[in-house]
């Protein structure tokens, strides 16, 4: 049997991120190989992955962040199955690691996020690894990138739901904030009616059409009836026309209107565990 020392179970640990027990083991079994301990790890990982690839993971970090003056912004969502391992410092430090990696190579895909190198491994070895350890179902289940004149970014409190906001001007940076909670708040559909997809207008106005014939309405008037509860669904549901929840009375809008003339809103994601 290898002679394994401490300094070498820390070193494991310092290139894999796995519990000390875990890396003795390894090391153990490896019979002092690193190389081998490392692929016991993730082996380990994969295992208790594909054991588990049919639980739900609905815990988890959602985190953000803006880059190069604030005109590009970065999100990624890391889930696991329970907060107990979701409020984890480990967890958390691994989701901040993904997204500083993002936001330094700005894949154009959750796959090729997985992809990228961090001392040597890819992240998606990496997210393998930690299930491994907590014996947990993980996987990176949401990953965005937005580009704008300017760009805010929100993290709602317990790391649950985050947006990005993109402006079209560059302004004091509280306005995109103040919108970025918004979106969080209110979650929109689209920007704006026009940002809103004929599938789901159709969709609207049918559905306008069968709650007015169920109010007995006249044949006649369904179809007047339907834009009119469209224009209210627009209202309620696309950005700039929604109320400025921190006025009131106010759209957004009109409310970025107030701030400067001609901002407005280019684009937002938003991602929550829920979703």
């Amino acid at each position: 049997m290898a002679n394994i020392s401490a300094a070498d179970v820390a070193k494991l640990r310092k290139m894999t991120g796995a519990g000390m027990m875990d890396c003795k083991k390894a090391l153990v079994e490896a019979e002092g190989n690193f190389e081998r301990a490392k692929e016991l790890i993730r082996e380990k990982g994969l295992a208790i992955a594909n054991k588990r690839a049919d639980r739900e993971a609905s815990e988890g970090a959602v985190i953000a962040k803006t880059i190069n003056n604030n005109t590009i912004g970065v999100m990624i969502a890391l889930n696991c199955e329970t907060d107990f391992v979701a409020k984890n410092d480990d967890f958390v430090a691994l989701a901040n690691t993904i997204l500083e990696a993002a936001a330094d190579k700005l894949p154009t895909s959750i796959e090729e996020l997985k992809a990228l190198e961090i001392n040597g491994q890819t992240i998606g070895d990496l997210v393998i690894e930690r299930s491994g350890l907590t014996g947990e179902k993980m996987e990176i289940a949401n990953y965005e990138k937005l580009e704008a004149a300017q760009v805010a970014a929100y993290i709602h409190m317990g790391n649950k739901l985050a947006t990005l906001v993109g402006l079209n001007k560059v302004v004091d940076p509280q306005i995109g904030m103040n919108i970025a909670m918004q979106v969080a708040a209110m979650n929109p559909a689209a920007v704006d009616k026009d940002f809103v997809s004929q599938e789901v207008i159709d969709k609207e106005l049918e559905i306008g059409r069968e709650q007015a014939r169920l109010e007995g309405k006249a044949e006649e008037l369904l179809d007047k009836i339907a834009q009119g509860k469209l224009q209210k669904f627009f209202k309620e549901n696309t950005l700039l026309n929604q109320e400025f929840v921190q006025e009131g009375k106010i759209s957004v809008r009109d409310y970025l209107k107030k701030q400067e003339t001609g901002l407005t809103v280019v684009d937002f994601k938003r991602y929550g565990l829920s979703n």
